[in-house]
């Protein structure tokens, strides 16, 4: 487990069980989009990927050596709107002194951010998106069943990016 990750209670018997755990703060490169994640993500990653990366091998001349992270997606109102509507916030974490990003497309701005987390719920999904409903569900409910409440969007890891 990352030094970013702490546990609270014990630990799922499998990924694919809720669990409750605190996060630390992470500096993340994001990219914003509007609309369907399959059709938008396209045009989004490389840019968000090339901007990473260039950063990974400037910092690299330096002596600086740092692993390029999960892409990570937080989808705001995909519970309001329909898909082809839905804000997408992208970002892949970076080393917590970046104070800039190198851009690689021009037309797509890619921003430092810091995501905050706290004390979080998280389960693995394995399958299509089009059968991660039941999942979130799952976790919904264990969110609820442990007196906690949702206080933030929704957010996923990808763990390929042919599942986006």
């Amino acid at each position: 487990m990352s030094s970013k990750r702490k546990r609270l209670g014990k630990k799922a018997k499998s990924a694919t069980e809720p669990e409750i755990l605190e996060m630390k703060p992470q500096k993340m490169a994001v990219v914003y989009t509007k609309g369907d994640p399959s059709k938008v993500a396209d045009k989004a990653m490389p840019a968000l990927y090339g901007s990473v990366y260039k950063l990974k091998f400037e910092l690299k001349k330096k002596g600086v050596t740092f692993k390029v992270g999960k892409l990570r997606a937080r989808w705001p109102d995909a519970h309001l709107l329909p898909k082809d509507q839905w804000t997408g916030i992208w970002g892949i974490p970076v080393p917590e002194d970046t104070t800039s990003l190198p851009q690689k497309v021009p037309e797509i701005e890619v921003k430092l951010e810091t995501w905050n987390y706290g004390t979080v719920a998280q389960i693995l999904h394995v399958g299509p998106y089009s059968e991660e409903e039941p999942t979130v569900k799952r976790l919904h409910e264990f969110i609820s069943k442990n007196s906690y409440e949702i206080a933030g969007v929704h957010e996923e890891v990808a763990a390929d990016l042919a599942n986006f």
